[in-house]
């Protein structure tokens, strides 16, 4: 890996080049990947990539004449302190927004670039080149924000984001929510009824990991089965059955590992909490992100998970 100053002007211009081909090559992917969901955005994505193609088209013709036809491989990867960027499928799977500060911060990195290039030599050509490629760069940026002005005004943007809201909603909380509920309800009446009939922290603990995961891969299963999303638009039934089944074992989890603690007391008025907790939790989800009144919220989770906690320590004490 080379240092930045290490690079000569041909480097310099190489890397320009690949850099540009690389940047067009993501806005392009992004214009793909969002055209159904996000067609404004899409659209303005597609025109970031044809400026881009047209800024590696004069590179390469400022190269060729100086240097010649032969450009050698230069990327971003092999010089020392360069910012190293999430790929493009993680940062779309983050949703609109990440996707646009993610354009942005390119934007800024390139610009970051040419600038410091052009700060590095003192021979008058190529301090002018490089100057020329960081106003280029420059104007770039503007030249972006005036493409998002036209392909995505604020009504447009409003619109996106609000489904974008929704998808989420959709594929990740409704889901996630299902599956927390389940597991930090259904859980209760095996693992106090396991702890009040024993009095027996490990076996307590045993039952409540079983019940958890045996809930968590049952859950899962239901949710990836029930909905292709097709319709819906709900996502894919692996990315809902996953977060559902994880999300179930965490409900279950989170009151049963207090029961690691031997002492038996102990470990049942830490459960107890935790389940209060985790009732709380799912109150403010639903209140959150599915417009339901925080008291109602409240008043119906704590009265659900009261009843089976009740029912658990009914039994275990029989």
């Amino acid at each position: 890996m080379r240092n930045f100053s290490e690079l000569t002007e041909r480097d310099l211009l190489a890397l320009a080049i690949s850099s540009e081909e690389e940047d067009g090559r993501v806005y392009a992917d992004f214009a793909h990947d969002l055209r159904d969901e996000y067609p404004g955005s899409a659209q303005m994505f597609a025109d970031m990539a044809a400026e881009e193609n047209e800024h590696r088209r004069k590179l390469i013709d400022v190269f060729a004449e100086r240097f010649g036809s032969h450009i050698p491989l230069v990327q971003r990867q092999e010089v020392r302190g360069w910012v190293q960027r999430k790929p493009a499928w993680q940062v779309r799977a983050m949703g609109i927004e990440a996707v646009r500060r993610h354009v942005q911060q390119m934007e800024q990195d390139a610009g970051r670039f040419y600038q410091r290039a052009a700060s590095r030599t003192t021979d008058t050509g190529i301090r002018k080149l490089l100057g020329d490629l960081a106003e280029a760069e420059l104007a770039h940026e503007h030249t972006a924000g005036a493409i998002e002005r036209k392909r995505l005004p604020g009504e447009a943007r409003v619109t996106e984001n609000d489904n974008a809201r929704r998808r989420f909603v959709l594929q990740i909380i409704q889901p996630g929510l299902v599956g927390l509920m389940d597991g930090s309800v259904s859980t209760l009446a095996p693992v106090f009824a396991a702890a009040f009939a024993t009095h027996n922290s490990w076996n307590a603990f045993l039952v409540g990991m079983a019940a958890s995961l045996g809930a968590g891969i049952s859950m899962g299963f239901a949710e990836a089965l029930a909905d292709d999303g097709k319709l819906s638009g709900r996502g894919t039934p692996l990315l809902r059955g996953v977060v559902c089944g994880l999300m179930t074992i965490a409900g279950g989890i989170g009151h049963t590992l207090p029961y690691l603690i031997q002492d038996f007391v102990t470990a049942t008025v830490l459960a107890g909490v935790v389940v209060v907790i985790e009732l709380a939790t799912i109150a403010w989800i639903q209140w959150k992100y599915m417009d339901a009144s925080p008291l109602s919220a409240a008043a119906k989770v704590m009265l659900g998970g009261a009843l089976v906690l009740a029912t658990g320590i009914l039994i275990g004490s029989a």
